[in-house]
Order: structure tokens, then C-alpha cells, then sequence
């Protein structure tokens, strides 16, 4: 069982929906940055937990807002999705409701993909979240020697 979302929208858009995003969003264009009421997750932020990048760029298209936040957060991290939020303005070093940035979760899960993206965009490697660590102290403690590497590297 998955997320239950108060907008149906929202609900479409983390289900994979596209046909109902669409419809949806062409019945009230003001759907396209509601906040779901629970946890204030945007239609761009749902297609992104779910790494559903079709209605991802559908969304950024149309211009959905790269810089809302909920308050909560954690979304797929795979290149594509990384880039295709890059590119339409999303603030690289936006921190979550634990102070830590893309660069902090890409570290934690070891995606050895992503970090260079990330770096590229210019990536703050000081960034300490609220338990006062930064990607390279991730890196660190979970023993990520390559990751480590490129971290050093672009500091």
C-alpha cells in the first residue's frame, strides 16, 4: 500500500496516472502546485517520491514550482530526474525538514551517479544537517571510500 493523498492530483501523479494528471490539470490549471493537505506534497513532489519522470517533465512543462516544499521530504534520486529538476531552476542546496540537502541522501544511498550531478550544480559539500553532519561526514561513517573521493575533490 502506498501513500493516500487528500488532491486527487497528488494522488494521480505518485500512482503514476499520467491520462488523470493531465485531465485534471486541464479542468483547473490551479492544480498544478496544490499542496496536499497531510504532509503539503505538490503533484512535482508525488511524481518525484514515486521517480515517475514522464508526468516529472509533463509537470515542469506546464511550469510546476521546483522550489515548494513539504514537510517532509525524500524522493527518488536516479540521473534524469536529477537533471530534468536542475535544469527547470530547483535550488540545489534546499535543505528538508532535517537540514540535509540532495547531496546529504544521495551520499546516504550511495548513488554514485547522482553525486557528480549534483557537484556539477554546484553542490554545497558544508552543508551540516540537524545531526551536524555534511555529505563527506556520510561518506565517511558508511564507509563510501569512492564517494569520499569525489567529495574531496570538489571541495
Amino acid at each position: 500500500m502506498g501513500i493516500l493523498y487528500s488532491e486527487p492530483i497528488c494522488q494521480a501523479a505518485y500512482n503514476n496516472d499520467f491520462n488523470e494528471v493531465q485531465l485534471l490539470l486541464e479542468r483547473n490549471s490551479n492544480y498544478l502546485n496544490i499542496q496536499d493537505s497531510f504532509g503539503g506534497d505538490t503533484p512535482l513532489i508525488c511524481a518525484c517520491k514515486q521517480g515517475n519522470n514522464r508526468i516529472v517533465s509533463y509537470l515542469l512543462n506546464r511550469n510546476a514550482d521546483v522550489n515548494l516544499r513539504n514537510k517532509v521530504s525524500k524522493t527518488k534520486q536516479n540521473e534524469n530526474l536529477i537533471k530534468m529538476l536542475l535544469r527547470a531552476g530547483a535550488d540545489v542546496n534546499a535543505t528538508d525538514f532535517s537540514g540535509s540537502t540532495a547531496l546529504h541522501y544521495a551520499c546516504e544511498m550511495k548513488n554514485q551517479a547522482v553525486i557528480p550531478l549534483l557537484l556539477e550544480a554546484h553542490a554545497d559539500t558544508s552543508v551540516k544537517n540537524q545531526d551536524g553532519e555534511t555529505p563527506l561526514d556520510i561518506a565517511r561513517r558508511l564507509q563510501f571510500h569512492n564517494i569520499e573521493s569525489m567529495l574531496k575533490k570538489s571541495s
